[in-house]
């Protein structure tokens, strides 16, 4: 089986990961183990991964894998140095086995090795070694490398450039190897290594063609590949023929690096017992991969090959399929001990009850045999008390019973011998039925024909018959009744013993296996989880978004940066816009349905979506409900009216503004389904068309409002005191505002800032400070005006105080008293002095030095400034290239509300999408995905799976630890509908796709940081930290929670 990179492995991934991670930035690294690593890029709509396996193999992966808890040393300096760097430069070092990852333009600098041990090295634009994976030291054929030193490169095969395949270079290559003796080597070891032997020979010399691809361009070629070096060497058309083959796998190497995208081959062979008809990969061992087709394959039976598109997909398909398979044995090993002690614990238990009730039947039986032999036992009681009685040792009792019984008495043959008389007891032999007393007469015949015989032997069929008489205890001092009765008492008390044994061994085997269960789930969490597919995530998914209970895509921004792309992109004519005067309250849109993009907005849909932005602010962590308000989307607008316009993630809010009730803080978290087209097609999506009339802004309302990223109090620009321009208000204005609800600790100051600008407590001057004038600058003027700036952050707006022209200029300091004189005596004393003297004198009084400093200093101070009068301008010109954008995005938005342009196709179907999410699963439904949603607990009255949160003290990724594990771990196989035909119950693919989540790729679902999780039975209790109420109910049926 193949296990590391060949030269052409690695020219091919370096080709595919160049054209895969070129502007990509490093967004984080992890261990996997303490050789194998995990890196992930990522852009705007864009994520990639590449797994490293140092000395094997590298490659993008589509498989999420578990990580390590606490990065290594190592990572932890990768970390340091290349976290957001961008990726300019991927190839392959030569033609050696080494791959260089440039990144910012070659500041840093990440070699992968994948000869010997193998090795990562990271390294400065100088080639100094930062970090790397393990230290090498100073050896024979190898070069030290540690931290410090520097990384050479020119010991790499073929660093200086390929050189030209030519006849004289073959020629030497051979004549080389049979000097050596390369070619005749293999000989000597056999058969099969002899046919190796030319592949070895050009291999040592000629480096760039692997021998698998040599092999390959031989056969296509009908090149015999057993031929010994030496025997090439003696004629010149096989010489000339050998050239032509690594022509060809020259072109070979052409083709495959020739497209952005190679394709690759796995060669694979079926597992014994497993049929040709069986066409499922589980079937197959791979054993080999290649980026082209080996001819050398093509004629065996018992190859099969797998082609994909991408080589770097067929590498991650080969390894992470022998990887997967290692974990899932490990788990089913794990698996199959946690049953096999289950099964032992209820043998064990079985056996326990098992020997109870053998013990009453035994019991019973002893009684009757003494019911039925009674006279018989009386008649060896008698016979033991009598000896007893005349004063004999009880060892020679024995002596004579024994002696009796040789003589074949009846009475001696039903004693058991020895004797416990120490006890008072004796033991007989009886049978469950009564005796036939015919025995008796054939032994008075017997002993009155054999009188004084002292040793007759006993009846043959005595000997030979198999005895099944029980051996019954008897008490000397009471009656064969009285014993019996004992025997009975001992049957009820065993019945006793039971049933209490019964119950009590139901305890305990539900400890045991709740004791096993719990060894397993610990095992289970040291053990790596089985590889899936990283799931694609939908377009919509990278903000705080749901599904409404009327089926409306709700869509709220996590930052400044979202609220403008929800802005910009995703505002569209019919939709709504929602937030609240709270500070931190999230943009929120509502997308209309594309059919219909004139309905109103039901609502119940409105609620909700006015519930996650009063979630998402400072309210949720004071547990306050507050209102959301509502406007359409004319209403909203980056310019204000001054024509100025806002930066990232601020709006300006005209008109009035819908309020809605007061949001109750209750959000949920659940599961989405994705089903297949052709389940959704058997499905009718519900939409709510009910008439409900928007409530438009009056005639006379002109309010304007600014939202802020970092708050949503907002300021009336019709105010007289905040109106740039001076304009009196609207009557009819001031009254609406008056209806509006007052401020609370919650909102931000009520203070009125000058102008249509909105303060923060970062940006501007809290309530009672001296405040200066403060003007919104017009981009017009700011070419014109040099001293004004304005500059842009993601969250704050800071507008720079005027400065007038007459401030700005520069007035002379005043000279301090006597060095008018002073300067006047220097200027009378040095009149004749020129600059040449001037210098001669200060070298002779030492004071150049001096002097030179101060200009260095001047220098650098002019740089500085220099430097700081670019960056300003560096500033200027992106403000100004931002507010040009963002104009002609305004003018554009404005024309396609003017014309009522509705959505292009291609929105409409992205939109349209939503409809293959499902909360509950129907019989006979292709679940494709599983995605966690977030929304407000309204909106998931179709979950199947869902949770309760408020405003708490628990972490969210906690949180989300503690329901999957409800959800995935705690698990009752009587809950497992295997048919997937009970929607009530759990459907193996459900449970499997909820195991595929990580904790920490959904975490950030949640739009709250901390929560309290309300689960059915005592789930709550645990969700706190504690232990109790671990197996909390399923909801009503137990079957969901």
């Amino acid at each position: 089986m193949k296990q590391r990179f060949s030269s052409l492995d690695v020219k091919v991934i370096a080709h595919e990961l160049s054209a895969a991670l070129l502007t990509l930035r490093v967004s984080n690294i992890y261990d996997l183990s303490t050789k194998i690593f995990l890196i992930k890029f990522a852009k705007p709509e864009h994520k990639q991964q590449i797994i490293i396996d140092s000395g094997f193999r590298v490659h993008l992966t589509s498989f999420a894998r578990a990580t390590a808890a606490d990065p290594s040393n190592f990572v932890t300096r990768l970390r340091k140095f290349l976290k957001t760097r961008r990726v300019t430069k991927v190839e392959q070092v030569g033609t050696d086995r080494v791959i260089e990852v440039e990144f910012s333009e070659g500041r840093y600098k990440l070699y992968l090795e994948f000869y010997a041990a193998g090795n990562i090295v990271l390294t400065d634009v100088e080639g100094k070694v930062l970090a790397l994976q393990r230290i090498v030291a100073e050896g024979e054929g190898q070069e030290e490398l540690r931290v410090g030193l520097k990384y050479e490169l020119s010991r790499r095969q073929n660093y200086g450039g390929v050189p030209e395949l030519t006849p004289e270079r073959l020629r030497g290559a051979l004549e080389k190897a049979v000097e050596t003796g390369e070619g005749t080597a293999g000989a000597k070891k056999g058969k099969k290594n002899a046919k190796d032997g030319l592949r070895k020979a050009l291999a040592v010399s000629i480096t760039e063609y692997p021998p698998m691809l040599v092999d390959h361009s031989m056969r296509l070629l009908d090149f015999n590949p057993e031929l010994k070096p030496a025997e090439v060497l003696e004629s010149q058309d096989t010489l000339d023929h050998l050239l032509r083959c690594l022509q060809k796998a020259q072109k070979v190497i052409e083709e495959i690096t020739s497209s952005k995208v190679t394709k690759g081959y796995i060669i694979a062979k079926r597992k014994e017992g497993v049929s040709e008809d069986d066409a499922s990969r589980k079937g197959l061992i791979y054993d080999d991969f290649h980026p082209f087709r080996p001819r050398q394959f093509e004629d065996d039976p018992t190859c099969i090959f797998l082609e994909h598109d991408g080589f770097n997909i067929t590498v991650d398909e080969f390894f992470s399929s022998i990887e997967g398979q290692r974990l899932e044995s490990k788990l089913e090993e794990r698996e199959a001990t946690a049953k096999r002690k289950l099964e032992a614990a209820r043998h064990d238990q079985a056996k326990r009850l098992g020997g109870l009730v053998e013990v009453q039947e035994m019991h019973l039986r002893k009684a009757g045999a003494l019911e039925a032999n009674a006279e018989r036992v009386q008649e060896a009681m008698d016979a033991v008390n009598g000896l007893i009685a005349q004063g004999m040792d009880w060892v020679e009792i024995g002596k004579l019973i024994e002696l009796e019984q040789k003589r074949g008495n009846p009475v001696a043959l039903a004693i058991k011998l020895p004797l416990k008389l120490e006890e008072n007891t004796i033991i007989l032999l009886l049978d469950e039925e009564m005796e036939v007393d015919e025995d008796d007469s054939a032994y008075e015949t017997a002993s009155e024909a054999s009188d004084g015989e002292d040793d007759a032997p006993a009846p043959k069929k005595t000997e030979n018959k198999e005895d099944t008489r029980l051996s019954i205890d008897i008490n000397l001092s009471l009656t064969p009744y009285a014993n019996s009765r004992e025997y009975y008492h001992q049957k009820k008390t065993a019945k006793l013993k039971q049933e209490k044994t019964v119950e009590s061994s139901v305890q305990a085997l539900r400890s045991q296996e709740a004791k096993i269960a719990a060894q397993l789930k610990k095992g289970l969490k040291t053990e790596k989880a089985i590889l899936r597919s990283v799931r694609k995530q939908l377009w919509f998914e990278k903000f705080a978004w749901f599904v409404s209970s009327d089926g409306y895509l709700v869509l709220g921004g996590k930052d400044a940066q979202q609220n403008e792309m929800l802005y910009k992109r995703h505002l569209k004519t019919g939709d709504i816009y929602l937030s609240a005067d709270i500070q931190g309250a999230a943009t929120v849109i509502v997308k209309n349905n594309p059919k219909t993009p004139d309905a109103p907005i039901p609502p119940s849909t409105l609620s909700q979506a006015g519930t996650m932005a009063v979630a998402t602010s400072t309210a949720w962590d004071a547990k306050a409900g507050m209102s959301a308000w509502w406007v359409t989307v004319d209403q909203v607008s980056k310019q204000t009216s001054t024509g100025d316009f806002l930066p990232v993630g601020s709006f300006v809010i005209r008109g009035k503004k819908n309020f809605l009730p007061s949001a109750q803080l209750i959000l949920g978290f659940g599961a989405m389904f994705q089903i297949s087209e052709e389940s959704k097609a058997k499905r009718y999506i519900h939409r709510l068309q009910d008439e409900y009339s928007t409530m438009p802004p009056t005639a006379g309302s002109v309010t304007e409002v600014l939202v802020l990223p970092s708050t949503a109090t907002s300021v009336s620009a019709g105010d007289d005191k905040g109106s740039v321009n001076g304009d009196e208000t609207n009557s009819d204005v001031e009254d609406d505002e008056k209806e509006e609800p007052h401020s609370n600790l919650l909102q931000s100051g009520s203070h009125t800032i000058p102008g249509d600008l909105h303060q923060t407590d970062n940006d501007f001057p809290r309530p009672g400070a001296k405040v200066q004038e403060w003007k919104v600058l017009d981009p017009k003027d700011q070419d014109g005006d040099e001293d004004h700036e304005i500059e842009s952050t993601d969250d704050t707006i800071s507008i720079a105080p005027i400065i007038t022209k007459q401030a700005a200029k520069q007035v002379p300091p005043q000279r301090k008293r006597g060095q008018k004189a002073k300067a006047k005596k220097i200027a009378t004393k040095y009149k004749d002095q020129d600059e040449e003297d001037r210098l001669m004198a200060q070298q002779l009084l030492g004071s150049v030095a001096g002097q030179q400093k101060a200009e260095a200093e001047a220098k650098a101070k002019a740089a500085k400034e220099a430097e700081l009068a670019f960056q300003k301008e560096r500033r200027r010109a992106q403000h100004q290239r931002a507010q040009k954008e963002i104009a002609e995005h305004e003018a554009a938005r404005k024309a396609m509300l003017e014309e009522d342009m509705g959505m292009d196709e291609e929105e409409e179907q992205r939109l349209t999408s939503i409809d293959a999410l499902v909360g509950t699963p129907l019989p006979g439904d292709e679940i494709l995905e599983a995605i966690p949603m977030c929304a407000p607990y309204d909106a998931m009255n179709k979950c199947k799976y869902k949770v309760k949160l408020q405003p708490g003290t628990v972490k969210k990724g906690k949180a989300v630890k503690e329901i999957l594990g409800r959800w995935t771990s705690d698990v009752n196989l009587k809950w497992v509908d295997q048919e997937s035909r009970d929607k009530e119950k759990i459907w193996p693919r459900e449970l499997e796709l909820l195991k595929g989540w990580r904790v920490e790729d959904i975490t950030n679902t949640i739009a709250v940081s901390r929560v309290r999780v309300m689960m059915s039975g005592n789930a709550a209790a645990a969700s706190k930290g504690g232990e109790k109420g671990k197996m909390g109910s399923r909801g009503s049926k137990g079957k969901k929670m």
